[in-house]
């Protein structure tokens, strides 16, 4: 793979990790939910040609954890038994 395929690659997965977010947001908005720090990871983004970026749900508080839950577990995706 050359540089420049490697880098339009790199591109492509910024984009779909900016993609994710705003799928993410607006499914979340829907159930009444927000992920305040719900972003991509500048991090991973800016790793080189090589990079993954990663999608950083970022932090919560309490209420909206267990608001979360609910909506997991009524959707049946909870991942516990019971």
């Amino acid at each position: 793979m050359t540089i420049k395929e490697r880098r339009r690659a790199a591109e492509g997965g910024v984009r779909a990790a900016e993609d994710a977010v705003v799928r993410l947001k607006e499914g979340f908005s829907g159930v009444g939910i927000t992920l305040p720090s719900l972003r991509t990871d500048p991090v991973t983004c800016a790793g080189g040609e090589s990079a993954t970026p990663l999608v950083d749900l970022g932090r919560c508080n309490l209420d909206t954890a267990l608001r979360l839950s609910v909506v997991l577990e009524a959707q049946g995706l909870a991942g516990h038994d019971g």
